[in-house]
């Protein structure tokens, strides 16, 4: 586990110092609900009330390594991180303009209604009872990991497949869609089981560590980032099992359009980059030289995309400098931990694609 292995000690620290669901600040000065109220004193987008604070107030979970996790020096990395930083650095010209706010399933979409927080950016499954839930719609941005659920055991448990788990019990974090996808797997396969239900994900993984229950179910990334923390890693498997179908990617609220599309165009625009074959390296470069008049369009050299969305024109170029193309976000925060299978490129077998930036 190349990655998340150098992440436990760091992760260890933090979850005894931040707790599940607390607000931790990076460079904070803005309180959460101090966003909210600007959103609501302007009466405008939320894009407004962000340049207007100088500051983007994004939601996490904050204890998933590879997603977003705490360092021992408070600062935040993982792929869901970086999409913050990208939205900061293309709004605002700043990727460490972003106060973190740690957010638990029950919690974040409180904490998004109720404009606590700009957007989340926290592994977070798009359905359509989200999407279309009437004044408490919210806007799902492009997937940013193609996820399916999945279920860990002991190695020694003889469990090989869910049928196997007849008459166990199962640590679930409850207010998910995993919860929920627990429930349908089993009734359709006929298996009595018991759930035993944490509000926080470390919780959960906590209980099956000490016993409490028999697997442990959540996202195959979770599971796979969580193991990696556990002090015997082989000591635990995860079924050759996909219990569901998980497209997590940042969120916004509905009926804010301006918003919605800034943050949407963005994770297209790293998408896009990766395509173009546009690096944290070479994007001034690029822009500067470059004779390809969709790339650019994509960097602001040409065109007004960029005022369109009431951003400056160059308003990629400075994501991609601050977090580099997709594939980069991806190989410096997971890289061989899981194989990007889905997440690679359209054009190498995936599912990643940006429409046009025209």
């Amino acid at each position: 586990m190349r990655k998340w292995g150098l992440l436990a000690a760091a992760l260890s620290l933090t979850l005894a110092a931040c707790g599940g669901g607390g607000t931790t600040t990076g460079t904070a000065t803005t309180t959460g609900g101090e966003g909210g109220t600007t959103a609501t004193a302007t009466g405008g987008s939320r894009l407004n009330a962000v340049q207007q604070r100088g500051q983007l107030i994004c939601g996490v979970e904050g204890t998933i390594p590879g997603f977003s996790s705490i360092g021992s020096d408070g600062s935040y990395t993982g792929l869901d991180v970086d999409v913050c930083r990208a939205v900061a650095a293309a709004v605002l010209g700043d990727p460490e303009a972003v106060e973190y706010r740690n957010l638990d399933s029950t919690e974040r979409f409180t904490a998004l209604r109720g404009g606590e927080v700009d957007m989340l950016s926290r592994n977070t499954t798009w359905t359509l009872s989200r999407d279309a839930a009437g004044g408490n719609a919210m806007e799902f941005a492009p997937t940013t990991f193609f996820d399916a659920q999945g279920m860990m055991v002991r190695a020694d448990s003889g469990v090989q497949t869910l049928e196997d788990m007849e008459g166990q019990s199962i640590c679930v974090e409850t207010g998910t869609t995993t919860e929920l996808n627990l429930t349908s797997r089993m009734t359709e396969l006929g298996v009595t089981y018991t759930d035993v239900k944490f509000q926080d994900g470390n919780e959960t993984a906590q209980a099956y560590l000490e016993g409490r229950c028999d697997g442990f179910t959540s996202d195959k990334s979770q599971l796979n980032a969580r193991r990696s923390n556990f002090s015997n890693p082989d000591e635990h498997i995860i079924l050759d099992v996909s219990m569901s179908k998980e497209p997590l990617g940042p969120v916004t609220m509905n009926n804010d359009s301006a918003w919605y599309d800034t943050v949407k165009w963005v994770v297209y625009g790293l998408i896009q980059a990766e395509e173009f074959g546009i690096t944290q390296a070479n994007v001034q470069q690029i822009a500067g030289s470059t004779d390809n008049a969709d790339i650019k369009l994509l960097l602001g050299v040409e065109g007004d995309l960029g005022t369109q969305l009431g951003l400056q024109p160059d308003f990629m170029v400075n994501a991609i400098e601050a977090v580099g193309n997709y594939g980069e976000i991806y190989d410096r925060n997971i890289g061989d931990d899981i194989p990007r299978g889905l997440n690679q490129l359209w054009t190498e077998g995936g599912l990643m694609y940006s429409p046009p930036f025209r």
